[in-house]
């Protein structure tokens, strides 16, 4: 009786061995999620039978994207001087649950989007999921629709800081408004190496909007400095793969024949690729210099005024 309940159980795990096509207990969870928000939309929307397109889709234009991120920049700072004469607000509860549903919406891409690029990377490599216009699906595109009008949500980040009466470095808002730019600018560039910048980025963002919930609630963590780590280290790996991308798309269009080293091009535009990679330059160069000005001067001064009172 009790092999045949071992033999039951085992066969039942056996169900949930993870596969290739399924790296998540053998479950397809792109078809849940499908599921999920069909019932949630009562059948008027299918991420199935998504297709972006400019001009189909909300924030899907120039015009309107600019508008909305000129409208964040206008509110923030013009927020911040109208609430100079006001008390701070605590607003805990409206910035645990804006920071917990960022993490849980991170998390929720993060593994969809890793479900749709593993088999690709696995049996193709990395050089064609980067490149070839296969690793630009259908699930990956609304995937980046989606991700993309997330940054528009994470703006709440900045509207909180200033009804609290935060202190708002050029890193921030910088880095708010570029962000969604930047997706927006992928997007419409059909670039096969998005994936690269957004899951990692996804990746942080959990740990970042997590660390921000526990911070929210009072609850203080020793890991702190260990997001901007990730965060630069996120930049680097971002740089190295999106560079190649840029090279490959600049010996394809100026230097085929010459003796260049190179392989065949690249899927997305060049203007797109270029200002992807001008921007998380950018972001770097700002990280590393956060994390010195906060981590180490900080540290260094701290150390200086203890040994004073000494």
């Amino acid at each position: 009786m009790e092999s045949d309940w071992k033999k039951f159980c085992l066969e039942k795990a056996s169900g949930f061995r993870p596969t290739i096509d399924r790296p998540f207990f053998n479950i397809y969870l792109w078809e849940h999620f499908n599921r999920a928000v069909g019932w949630a939309t009562a059948g008027r929307f299918q991420p199935k039978d998504f297709e972006f397109a400019v001009g189909k889709q909300p924030l899907s234009e120039p015009r309107p994207v600019l508008l909305f991120i000129a409208m964040y920049y206008v509110i923030i700072f013009g927020g911040r001087s109208l609430v100079k004469s006001c008390k701070p607000l605590k607003l805990t509860f409206i910035s645990q649950v804006h920071n917990l549903m960022l993490t849980s919406v991170s998390f929720l891409w993060l593994v969809l989007m890793m479900e749709q690029m593993f088999p690709i990377v696995y049996r193709h490599g990395l050089y064609f999921a980067v490149c070839n216009v296969k690793s630009w699906t259908q699930p990956m595109e609304t995937l980046y629709y989606f991700n993309y009008m997330t940054k528009f949500v994470e703006f709440a980040d900045t509207v909180l800081m200033v009804l609290k009466h935060r202190r708002l470095t050029f890193l921030h808002t910088y880095h708010h408004g570029a962000t969604a730019l930047l997706c927006y600018n992928q997007l419409v560039g059909y670039t096969a190496v998005t994936w690269v910048p957004v899951t990692l980025n996804l990746a942080v963002h959990v740990l970042m909007y997590w660390y921000y919930f526990l911070s929210a609630s009072g609850i203080r963590v020793w890991w702190k400095a260990w997001v901007t780590r990730l965060q630069i280290v996120q930049f680097m790996l971002d740089l190295i793969v999106v560079y190649y991308v840029l090279y490959r798309k600049i010996v394809a269009a100026y230097f085929k024949n010459s003796c260049l080293p190179h392989c065949e091009d690249c899927l997305g535009s060049m203007t797109a690729i270029a200002a992807g990679a001008a921007i998380l330059t950018s972001y770097l160069f700002l990280f590393i210099s956060f994390y010195i000005e906060v981590y180490k001067r900080g540290s260094a001064s701290g150390k200086k005024r203890i040994n004073k009172n000494n």
